[in-house]
């Protein structure tokens, strides 16, 4: 099938709002806090500037990933749980492709190893892609399982999901590329993460020990 066998898992469309979002923030605190502490307007200008010229540069030389390079380095723990975070969700794609004999050609854990491979994620695991366009049902629940797996492993584990958008989009475009009904499709999907849900549960330590390797290798 024509289309990416790099199945990114964390939501990219995060990493420009993320940064737009602290810009925005920053820009407002230091027009409102400023003159309050006696900021000359000259020194807002200059810090407003700088946050802006930051902005570009990030978006220039880091596709807009500096804000989650710079918290996958924070001291004190913060950054090896972000970054573990990541791992976990990554090892249940790992996992479930094992279990449902999908191969897995390589596995990125943080932003860092990811725009090394010019990638704008927080993590990736790609897949070897499926041979045609047109699955047959018993392959599109395999694909379910393995796409869901991360976000029910960050659920498992942290009560919710932050990343899967680009797991669930692919996930619609092979059920829309199958001719199925959506009604189908949505069962079939809803099955699938029960399941997975269901065998993560029952294999929480496998888990936790892949998302430690993953960990280990992303140092």
């Amino acid at each position: 099938m024509d289309g990416p066998g790099r199945f990114p898992s964390s939501d990219q469309g995060s990493t420009a709002a993320l940064n737009a979002g602290l810009a925005v923030a920053g820009v407002t605190a230091v027009a409102v806090g400023g003159p309050l502490v006696g900021l000359s307007p000259a020194w807002i200008a200059v810090a407003v500037g700088g946050g802006l010229a930051l902005l570009s540069v990030d978006a220039a030389s880091f596709a807009g990933l500096g804000g989650h390079l710079l918290a996958e380095a924070l001291p004190l723990g913060v950054g090896e749980a972000r970054l573990r975070r990541i791992a976990i969700h990554e090892a249940g794609h790992v996992l479930l492709a094992a279990e449902n004999n999908l191969p897995v050609k390589q596995v990125l854990v943080g932003s860092r190893a990811c725009l090394r491979q010019g990638l704008r994620a927080n993590g990736s695991t790609e897949l070897e892609p499926p041979p045609h366009a047109k699955l047959p049902l018993e392959d599109l629940r395999r694909w379910s399982r393995v796409l869901q797996a991360g976000m029910v492993a960050e659920t498992l584990v942290y009560g919710g999901s932050r990343g899967g958008a680009d797991d669930r989009a692919l996930l619609g475009r092979l059920w829309g590329l199958s001719g199925h009904a959506v009604a189908t499709a949505q069962q079939e999907q809803r099955r699938a993460r029960r399941e997975v849900e269901q065998w993560l549960r029952q294999h929480r330590g496998r888990l936790e020990e892949r998302a430690a390797a993953l960990l280990q290798g992303a140092r």
